[in-house]
């Protein structure tokens, strides 16, 4: 009898951790997103990404926040890991860039995070180049 408790104590503890990975792994953890492998859901230029969110923020969320966006501006600002596109498009880059980019026109990929008011500045994250040309 208490050899049979102990197998079914055993079988519905071995039930419970093993519900535990599979929830833990099936709904809390996902993978980060891999951006660079990603195809862009919007082709865009800066200057008209700008416009869409100075007129309405709300309406430009629902349309790029978490998606990944291809945006084709002039870089007016580079630092080791930023660039900034028509002043206010801020680009994060996972790595430092080698290029020197100032001041020309660059297709950027990356997944738009949102407005920064602070800042007035929209940001994308997780960035790469995609064909820089003058």
């Amino acid at each position: 009898m208490k050899r049979k408790k102990t197998a079914l104590l055993m079988t519905a503890l071995l039930i419970i951790v093993a519900g535990g990975i599979y929830f833990y792994y099936g709904f809390l953890f996902k993978e980060a997103r891999n951006i660079e492998s990603e195809n862009p859901e919007i082709s865009i230029t800066a200057s008209q990404l700008i416009d869409d969110y100075n007129s309405d923020p709300k309406k430009a969320d629902l349309q790029y926040l978490n998606k990944t966006i291809e945006i084709k501006g002039t870089v007016t600002k580079e630092t080791d890991s930023v660039i900034i596109l028509q002043s206010s498009v801020f680009c994060l880059f996972n790595q430092k860039l080698k290029h020197n980019l100032l001041n020309t026109n660059a297709v950027v990929k990356g997944k738009c995070i949102g407005y920064d008011e602070l800042f007035q500045e929209i940001k994308l994250d997780q960035c790469t180049i995609n064909k820089p040309n003058n």
